[in-house]
């Protein structure tokens, strides 16, 4: 007897932990931020069926938010349902059934099976929000962070659930962009990857695997060229406009590195080489730049100041 029932114990761990192991079925997804990367995550999640909280600190953001996505689609309905007006209001009355909005992310993430979080490029910041979160969401929702320079590993060790915690790296335009990088930590279960592989691809996005290392694939091979080019320029062997025309002719690039800098921000560029800097202060690939520290010290950031390597006022 007691033989049996120590079987039917062991048969029903087994089952228990085989369940476990399943990859998660992602239906229900918060997206914490509402900038241009937070909105277009929360888009592309609508349109592809998920259910969708949007949350940003005010209602004035979020409504801002709402604004670009309702922009976005209609953009994308021009092109899909050209001669077809009530075809392309019901795709976008549809897609935002799926969409709401809300300022208080503790109170939406009860019922969510995946957050994913696009705040500012702060580790304090974004640790102080997922420590809170952690408290609030349920056991089996996995957490990720759209960070594009700061270690995925030491976000997730601000939660209890590292073992559920990965990186969502997408890129600007979300809408456009195909190309997903989900970013899997020593911690990180196979079933949690998995399942983010799997999201990525219900998203209509082409997922590629990278480890917990400074910039991923895109960024660690980018900035470097980007800080490259710079360093060119101040080295007096080109000029800044020859520099981008070289590169979209003589590459194929759609855009030159300055004009490339312009469009990211340059405050973001030095953000992300400062913090590389920081780790490996060796790495000659990481080596800040005096222009670019000037220019940003100037408020000169880019398209979004009107100045930053180019005038556009």
């Amino acid at each position: 007897m007691a033989s049996g029932s120590r079987q039917l114990l062991a048969r029903c761990m087994s089952s228990s932990a085989a369940a476990s192991a399943k990859k998660l079925a992602i239906k229900h997804v918060t997206v914490i931020g509402g900038g241009l990367m937070g909105a277009g995550i929360a888009q592309v999640a609508a349109v592809t069926g998920h259910t969708v909280v949007l949350v940003d600190q005010t209602d004035d953001i979020l409504k801002k938010s709402t604004k670009t996505i309702e922009d976005s689609l209609k953009r994308v309905t021009k092109k899909m349902f050209a001669d077809k007006p009530e075809a392309a209001s019901q795709f976008i009355e549809k897609t935002l059934s799926h969409f709401s909005t809300s300022t208080d992310p503790a109170a939406v993430v009860h019922s969510t099976d995946l957050v994913v979080e696009a705040i500012v490029e702060n580790l304090e910041v974004k640790n102080e929000l997922f420590k809170r979160l952690d408290k609030f969401a349920p056991e089996h929702t996995i957490f990720a962070s759209n960070t594009s320079s700061l270690p995925i590993t030491d976000i997730a060790n601000s939660t209890t659930r590292q073992d559920r915690f990965g990186g969502l790296h997408f890129f600007n335009p979300v809408p456009l962009m195909k190309l997903v990088e989900v970013i899997k930590t020593p911690m990180t279960s196979q079933t949690t990857f998995d399942s983010l592989i799997d999201f990525s691809k219900a998203l209509g996005k082409t997922p590629v695997s990278c480890k917990d290392t400074p910039g991923f694939v895109v960024n660690r091979l980018l900035v470097p060229y980007l800080m490259e080019s710079v360093r060119l320029y101040e080295r007096g062997h080109a000029s800044k406009e020859d520099i981008d025309v070289a590169m979209k002719l003589g590459a194929g690039y759609p855009m030159g590195p300055f004009e490339l800098l312009d469009y990211v921000g340059l405050d973001t560029s030095k953000y992300i080489i400062d913090g590389w800097h920081q780790m490996e202060p060796e790495n000659p690939l990481f080596a800040p730049s005096e222009l670019l520290n000037k220019l940003v010290a100037e408020k000169k950031l880019g398209k979004k100041t009107g100045e930053g390597f180019y005038k556009y006022r």
